[in-house]
């Protein structure tokens, strides 16, 4: 039996919906902090360690945001648990990193976290609405740690909905600014040589700007301490997909109408400027995005959310599918597609399925929108 992810509504300024989440979702933070820790210990990087770690990273996150450290306090008061723990579950992909290295071996010993991200401009769906999605690959436990989370602040920033890991601050989402984003691995040459903003508040600031202008920004301007292939879309139906250096930032644009995007370099100018390293540890990655894009380009102007669902649970290449079960990876760890998420947001529509390999059915979540449509100017009507 597959579990469903939990759901979560907080309201008011940082500190109280921090204390809220917190104690709603105390079980699968502890859940997630135990199961990160005991990573970690394999690289003899115990909470020390994290706490030395986190103190390096609390100034650039305050210098980032000054909201998300009092927010984070919060969530490890209501959760019971000490602030560095919290950081962890927000900074876990670098801090994972960080520990291999001064293990001194290869920053990837453990499975990528990877995924499958679509998007389906108006023009190729039926109903003329931009469906974003993807399938998250990461480790078999997170999900049991997963959560929706429905933010509604009281500083004028819009309501938003996001998939996550409980205890973190954002993954995947909308919000009522019709601004959403998925992101997926890459990995490069230039990863980890300074220490750059996590990625998971990146994410969150992305779904906190009611202007899409912002939002890109927050993605193409913050430095990063390693690659992070991000995609911002925006309900009225545009998209850009951001592969990320830590240290500069390529766009790859839609093609016929779709953008869809796995977990190696696309971007020539990227791959002119730096090393792949990622494949050799995902090297599925080569083959998913093209077998969802043959699967979804035939049916362009036809396109629901059931075409792109389907795309995600194709199963070619078996265990190094789009739709993988759990299986060993590599380095012999289990892993799998976690979740299928897809989001509808001008429907104000997020849709779950965890363990999709094993489980079809969605859970089904809603955000009300309060984005203005602009139409073309009439000058440009025939």
């Amino acid at each position: 039996m597959v579990n469903p992810c939990q759901f979560i509504e907080v309201a008011g300024p940082p500190q109280a919906r921090g204390l809220q989440y917190g104690r709603a979702a105390g079980e699968r933070i502890a859940l997630g902090i135990s199961h990160y820790r005991e990573q970690l210990a394999r690289s003899d990087f115990g909470m020390p360690q994290i706490e030395a770690a986190v103190q390096q990273l609390l100034p650039l996150i305050e210098g980032f945001d000054p909201s998300f450290v009092p927010e984070m306090q919060a969530i490890a008061q209501g959760a019971e648990q000490p602030l560095a723990a919290i950081v962890l579950l927000n900074a876990r992909t670098e801090l994972l990193q960080i520990a291999h290295l001064r293990r001194g071996v290869d920053a990837q010993d453990d499975d990528p976290d990877g995924c499958t991200g679509v998007v389906v401009l108006p023009q190729a769906s039926r109903h003329g609405r931009l469906i974003q999605a993807q399938n998250w690959d990461w480790k078999v436990d997170c999900a049991q740690t997963a959560v929706v989370l429905k933010i509604r602040p009281e500083d004028g920033s819009p309501d938003l909905l996001t998939f996550t890991e409980a205890g973190a601050l954002a993954r995947s989402g909308f919000n009522a600014a019709g601004i959403s984003i998925t992101a997926n691995y890459l990995e490069c040459d230039r990863d980890y040589r300074h220490t750059g903003v996590p990625l998971a508040l990146i994410r969150r600031k992305v779904l906190q700007q009611s202007d899409w202008a912002r939002a890109l920004q927050a993605v193409y301007c913050t430095p990063k301490s390693a690659s992070n292939n991000i995609m911002i879309s925006h309900a009225q139906g545009l998209s850009i997909n951001f592969e990320c250096a830590p240290d500069e930032t390529f766009q790859v644009h839609a093609t016929d109408d779709l953008l869809i995007h796995a977990n190696h370099w696309l971007s020539p100018v990227a791959l002119t400027k730096l090393r792949e390293t990622g494949v050799k540890s995902t090297p599925d990655s080569l083959y998913r995005d093209l077998r969802v894009r043959s699967l979804l380009q035939p049916l362009h102007g036809r396109i629901e959310t059931r075409h792109v669902k389907g795309a995600l649970f194709d199963r070619f290449g078996g265990d190094w599918a789009v739709c993988r079960p759990p299986r060993k990876n590599l380095t012999h760890n289990l892993s799998a597609s976690v979740a299928m998420v897809v989001m509808e947001p001008e429907a104000g529509l997020l849709e779950v399925a965890m363990l999709p390999a094993l489980n079809r059915e969605f859970q089904q979540f809603t955000l009300d929108m309060s984005f203005a449509r602009h139409e073309a100017d009439p000058l440009l009507k025939e």
